[in-house]
């Protein structure tokens, strides 16, 4: 065979012009550049539909450590929320829980007032009974503290729950655990009639060991160890330490797991501004000022829920400690995720409220699909006192 390109001289001749080699080569960049892209494209159109209410923000946050960017999500967050602590004065006027309507002047069956920080607000530390059940005693309580002696403008909402009234349910969402479950992800209709309030599970399960049951089945299994709001056939629940206090029994209905205790004893438990281990979130997740929510029993039975803005973990702990729980778990974090409204199933007509006017979210999410696993809880079958007229 002749070689013509040997024979001419002329290299050239042999492969394609400078001009076509360079074209075909931006050509497969840009190819893939485009199939780099269309992936993460994808999945962030997919995580903004995705059905079940959830912020853009949320959304946002969780599409980006789904993409492997948790370790920059939570820096950015460490940056942001230890850069803005609140201050050391008088809160503001709505970051107060507005009055409730007092259910009856009975209040035999209360909780006994909390210790306040000197110079004690109106109202702080002092329980106002909820929705009133028959016979008129009250099926719940609110009240507010501030739980930061070195911030005192911070305040964290508390409700207690007599659990001589009231049942609690463990609801998933349409993404946490995953899966298919009979409630469909929101208060199902025939708990509405006797609904007292809805409050916020725990983090996402990428995010926590723990493990979650309910409705007869595993959405994740349960570890020894972990922090767990534990609730029983009758709608009793407690909070544990799973291994220690509770056990799986044919007694147990739901378990929602998420880190470690934070209050144990009655006190809040030691290392919680060291988080030495990581067993309250990721490092210095601890010292963040953020919203935060968390869970508890007291030593008469109660349920404790506890929120506020502006907490770190051991504020947290603290306001928990103040409520009364002898034990006591952290639930989710930040803006968007610290949801709890209270209901007066009493009152014709009433509307939902948040137990904080500033809390950033709907008082009737919960009400549909949400993405995330929450908590109801409903008076007890023929307990609430026939509705009266606003």
């Amino acid at each position: 065979m002749v070689d013509v390109a040997s024979r001419t001289g002329n290299p050239r001749l042999s492969r394609p012009p400078v001009k076509r080699r360079r074209k075909r080569l931006r050509h497969r960049v840009l190819v893939a550049l485009a199939l780099l892209l269309i992936y993460p494209s994808v999945t962030y159109v997919q995580a903004l539909t995705a059905p079940g209410a959830a912020t853009f923000a949320a959304r946002t946050a969780d599409w980006a450590r789904q993409m492997g960017a948790g370790p920059v999500v939570n820096a950015l967050e460490n940056w942001y929320y230890t850069r803005h602590p609140p201050a050391n004065g008088a809160p503001s006027a709505g970051s107060l829980p507005v009055a409730r309507p007092v259910a009856a002047p009975n209040r035999a069956n209360a909780p006994a007032p909390l210790a306040t920080l000197p110079g004690a607000l109106p109202g702080e530390g002092v329980w106002v009974p909820g929705a009133r059940m028959a016979g008129g005693q009250p099926a719940d309580y609110t009240t507010f503290l501030r739980p930061d002696p070195a911030h005192a403008s911070v305040v964290a909402a508390v409700a207690a729950f007599d659990q001589k009234w009231t049942g609690t349910h463990l609801i998933a969402g349409t993404k946490e655990p995953g899966g298919t479950w009979p409630e469909q992800a929101q208060v199902p209709d025939a708990m509405r009639p006797s609904l007292l309030a809805t409050f916020n599970s725990g983090f996402k399960f990428r995010d926590t060991p723990g493990g979650f049951y309910a409705d007869g089945r595993y959405g994740k299994p349960l570890k020894d160890g972990m922090a767990s709001l534990v609730i029983d056939k009758s709608g009793v629940a407690t909070v544990a330490l799973w291994g220690r206090d509770a056990h799986m029994t044919p007694d147990v209905a739901a378990v929602r797991q998420n880190l470690e205790l934070i209050v144990d004893a009655g006190r809040p438990v030691p290392g919680l501004a060291g988080n030495p281990a990581g067993q309250w979130g990721s490092a210095k997740n601890q010292f963040q000022f953020t919203w935060r929510s968390a869970a508890g029993v007291d030593a008469h039975g109660r349920l404790i829920y506890v929120a506020g803005n502006q907490l770190t973990l051991t504020a947290l702990a603290n306001a928990l400690a103040t409520a009364g729980a002898v034990r006591g778990m952290e639930l989710d974090i930040h803006g968007g995720m610290v949801s709890a409204n209270l209901f007066r199933p009493d009152i014709a007509g009433s509307s939902p409220t948040t137990v904080l006017p500033d809390m950033p979210t709907a008082a009737d999410r919960y009400l549909s699909a949400d993405q995330r696993d929450f908590f109801a809880v409903t008076a007890r079958t023929g307990a609430v006192h026939a509705p009266a007229a606003r």
